[in-house]
């Protein structure tokens, strides 16, 4: 099977609205409006998934690789968010 069709195989079995309505931005205040949590989402997942075994070699590997990239939403014109960001994310995550 090829890797764009695992993870729609993958994100369709999977109810992500719960965690995408936690993480979304509610405020003006904190992290960018225009950090894009879904696709840090689907991308922390993918992490897992081809075994990518920190956030810095995850980070390297959307940064590197532009079809594992658009896999996950995001486009090439944005940045993708730091590790930091990363971070924050899955600590508001687990928080939850």
């Amino acid at each position: 099977m090829n890797r764009e069709k695992r993870f729609d195989l993958i994100f369709a079995t999977l109810d992500l609205a719960l965690i995408l309505r936690v993480v979304n931005k509610k405020s003006r205040l904190g992290a960018p409006v225009e950090t894009n949590y879904s696709e840090m989402v689907y991308s922390l997942i993918a992490r897992i998934v081809e075994r990518i075994p920190t956030i810095k070699d995850l980070l390297k590997r959307l940064r590197e690789d532009i079809l594992f990239r658009l896999d996950y939403g995001f486009s090439l014109a944005e940045s993708i968010s730091s590790a930091a960001t990363y971070s924050h994310l899955t600590a508001t995550d687990a928080s939850c």
